[in-house]
């Protein structure tokens, strides 16, 4: 749900999604998007030939994306967050230590 954070990570698959967390693979009860997402899925699985493969699939939220996020979000930041929120040079540093050569 966060492919541009997977990629900075090193992820060696990605399926992009834009779906609330909590919901990666949609709502609940639809079978049609929950199938779209897993064939995708399987497909970067089965044809990835290269770390990094990533794909992003072209699926709409069924409601307003601030509705949808307002709705999950919790009250207060989770510890994680909080932490990168104050530091965010630190997930910036990753990035750059695991990219540079030797």
């Amino acid at each position: 749900m966060m492919p541009a954070l997977a990629v900075t990570q090193l992820a060696p698959r990605i399926v992009g999604v834009e779906f609330p967390f909590g919901h990666s693979f949609g709502m609940p009860g639809d079978r049609r998007t929950q199938r779209r997402v897993l064939e995708g899925a399987v497909t970067v699985l089965a044809g990835a030939n290269a770390c990094g493969t990533r794909i992003d699939l072209d699926v709409e939220w069924p409601r307003p994306r601030g509705e949808a996020y307002r709705a999950w979000q919790p009250r207060e930041a989770s510890p994680m967050v909080s932490a990168m929120l104050k530091q965010p040079w630190r997930l910036q540093g990753r990035q750059r230590d695991h990219l540079s050569p030797g």
